[in-house]
């Protein structure tokens, strides 16, 4: 299903909605998918994003306010938050999808390595939460959304620090939703499996790869960002208003959880 045919959720008319890396990949479906809602809709993303918002506006009609920023920087992800609510009010929905896949092996992993990927892999998800956590409460509602992954729950050898990073957000989530549900607030995360963004068609993405991961999908056909999207939007919505702390997989039946 298109994005542009989605079903729509009268919440999230004006709704405040915050996105990490909002501006390629998996988080470009996130973007468009709430702006089609009619959500005030902002993302963080270091690099520029002039040509996608130009792209969004145009499509949606309704253009997403790009607050560029470095996630691992603490200060200037919690100055880019506060932006944002001053733009659209305080943030009721973040989605923290903002990640760095990047291949590596354990021996020739350095400690500036390790530190700089989990600044963003992990570190960012906690403090992007701990910034509209606050609002939330005040507010009395909110939900997070925070992106793990498949790579994790299957053990890959590839990147051992993204996959440590992606069991902890997990982990944060349920710690997360156990401290702030007697506030309204949930929290649940995202389990994607290999979705095809154009940074995996480039990068990894081989016909014999791809093959085999399908082979171990139940359902045979690859994923695409708008596969993620939809799911997001169930989570972030009031259809899902008593299902928090829980880790969702969207892999076409890779994973068996629960």
């Amino acid at each position: 299903m298109e994005i542009a045919d989605f079903p729509k959720f009268p919440e999230f008319a004006g709704a405040s909605v915050m996105i990490t890396g909002g501006g390629s990949g998996i988080g470009a479906a996130l973007t468009e998918a709430f702006l089609r809602q009619g959500a005030r809709t902002a993302f963080v993303q270091r690099s520029d994003a002039s040509a996608f918002c130009d792209e969004m506006e145009r499509r949606t009609g309704a253009r997403p306010l790009h607050l560029p920023c470095d996630l691992t920087d603490v200060e200037s992800l919690r100055a880019a938050f506060a932006q944002a609510a001053e733009a659209h009010g305080p943030i009721g929905v973040l989605v923290n999808n903002a990640a760095d896949d990047d291949r590596h092996k354990t021996l020739e992993v350095t400690e500036a390595y390790w530190d700089a990927n989990q600044a963003i892999n992990l570190k960012s998800y906690f403090f992007a939460a701990q910034a509209v956590l606050p609002g939330m409460r005040t507010a009395g509602r909110g939900v997070i959304v925070n992106f793990s992954s498949l790579s994790y729950l299957m053990g890959l050898e590839s990147f051992p620090s993204y996959t440590a990073a992606n069991a902890a957000i997990v982990a944060l989530t349920r710690s997360l939703a156990r401290e702030f549900g007697p506030s309204g607030i949930r929290v649940n995360a995202v389990v994607p499996g290999w979705v095809l963004t154009e940074k995996q068609k480039r990068l990894w993405v081989t016909p014999e790869g791809l093959a085999s991961h399908v082979e171990r999908q139940c359902l045979k056909e690859t994923l695409a960002p708008a596969d993620v999207a939809g799911p997001v939007l169930f989570l972030a919505s009031e259809l899902s208003r008593m299902t928090t702390g829980q880790a969702l997989a969207v892999d076409g039946g890779v994973a068996m959880t629960g």
